[in-house]
């Protein structure tokens, strides 16, 4: 992922960059942005990245040129393919700088691309991996792409710097370079014979005016220069996004594989615990029954009833895991239903709206229906509200949830809450949770999911 500059750092006035200035968001309201652009450390920055660009692009284009007509010109012998190779990774050896560069001057932050893979070491195997790695062929584009861009941006960037502060400065230059003119002029010092004058004030004021339009208008202009820079290195020196979305995926495998161990180990826990230990503590009851039943019968139907509240209690919570497990009015009946009766067991009053006029997916709406349920429980564990309100709706593709109370708030995903284990699990499906709950509340969490899984 590329990103660029933080809003504080935006023109050089944050105080976590330690510039020694007021805050960015104070000292905007006082100047311009345009008026400040000229003396900010961004515009500078990027004016040196544009004139860097040159003689980078020149190296990198000759470097590219001369290696890869040398490895094609002697395809006919075994030296052509190593040469060829070696222009690759040339390339790759100037991406890294090029991604160093724009990291330092533009804040762009490039994660490198995938590395090499060879099957197995040796000279053979690493010419193969270059050559067929589309990683390297990106890095040679962009040493062909980047010399004519670096060319053209470091002609503008630098006549549009040189004429505007020359042209703001130009009644400096009376000063600087005296000129002497006749009585028509307009008199600065000395007698009548020895006298500076500025031959045509209006003249000269308009050029300063058109050199103040020029330096105020250069940072912009460079600013726009960059911006392709920063296309170029960000699409052919980062990571591809086949690359990207394999990473990717290898992480949401990981999480998805953690969460149904965790489910496993969770539903072991609660048999073991909880109905397992009950049937274990009722069969224990019924045994002293029946050997009490002959001496006597009363105590022996007590135990009887005792154990026919036992084991109501463990039909109970068997329902219960079951309901955690997969709810049966969830296949039946949808997410309508299978919302409403998850509500009807929160300790707040909670209203269900579900406006679809279809099924999303089954794996999609089992995500959807423990998203909802995992909030409610957090509501009546921590939210202390009087409450709560679920929205569940479709929006194009996606299947949008929004849960809605009125508690004390204060959540967030970061402390390592079971919001951020909600959060891994959305996003394992390529889902997106946001937590909007400010301390005093009210909470919003929204949730985003793919309408197909």
């Amino acid at each position: 992922m590329a990103t660029e500059y933080g809003h504080e750092y935006e023109y050089g006035y944050g105080q976590d960059h330690g510039y020694g200035r007021e805050p960015y968001g104070e000292r905007r309201h006082r100047v311009p942005a345009v008026l400040r652009a000229p003396f900010e450390a961004r515009s500078w920055h990027e004016f040196g990245y544009v004139l860097l660009g040159l003689p980078v692009g020149v190296t990198l284009f000759v470097w590219t040129v001369t290696m890869v007509s040398l490895g094609v010109g002697l395809l006919v012998t075994f030296v052509g393919i190593p040469l060829l190779a070696v222009a690759l990774a040339g390339c790759r050896g100037f991406g890294t700088m090029e991604r160093a560069r724009a990291r330092t001057l533009l804040k762009l932050e490039v994660a490198d691309p995938e590395p090499l893979r060879m099957r197995k070491p040796g000279l053979f195997a690493w010419v193969g991996a270059v050559l067929k790695s589309g990683t390297s062929w990106r890095h040679l584009l962009y040493a062909v792409l980047q010399f004519p861009w670096s060319m053209f941006s470091f002609v503008v960037a630098l006549s549009f710097w040189t004429y505007g502060w020359a042209l703001l400065t130009y009644p400096l230059w009376f000063w600087v370079f005296p000129v002497w003119v006749g009585q028509g002029g307009l008199q600065l010092y000395g007698d009548a014979h020895h006298s500076v004058y500025l031959d045509n004030p209006f003249e000269i004021t308009v050029t300063a005016l058109v050199g103040l339009l020029f330096t105020l208008a250069t940072p912009w202009i460079v600013r726009a220069l960059t911006l392709v820079d920063r296309v170029l290195v960000h699409g052919l020196l980062g990571p591809s996004k086949l690359a990207s979305r394999v990473v990717e995926l290898e992480s949401d495998r990981g999480i998805v594989v953690d969460a149904a161990a965790a489910d496993l180990r969770r539903i072991e826990r609660d048999l073991h615990d909880g109905a397992q230990a009950r049937l274990v503590a009722l069969a224990m009851d019924l045994g002293l029954a029946k050997e009490k039943l002959r001496e006597d019968p009363q105590a022996a139907a007590r135990m009887v009833d005792e154990a026919h509240g036992e084991v109501k209690t463990a039909l109970q919570e068997l329902r219960d895991l079951a309901r955690g497990i997969h709810p049966a009015v969830l296949t039946d009946r949808g997410l309508d239903a299978a919302l409403s009766a998850v509500a009807s067991r929160c300790t707040v009053p909670v209203r269900v709206e579900v406006d679809l006029t279809e099924r999303p997916a089954a794996a999609i709406e089992g995500i959807a229906y423990f998203t909802v349920s995992e909030l409610l429980q957090n509501i009546s564990k921590h939210a202390r509200a009087s409450g709560a309100v679920v929205d569940v709706w479709r929006s194009a593709d996606r299947l949008m949830l929004q849960v809605v109370d009125d508690g004390v708030g204060g959540a967030d995903t970061a402390r390592g809450s079971g919001l951020a284990g909600l959060a891994e699990r959305l996003n394992a499906v390529d889902g997106i949770l946001v937590v909007d709950s400010p301390v005093g509340g009210p909470t919003r969490v929204t949730a985003e999911l793919p309408w197909r899984g």
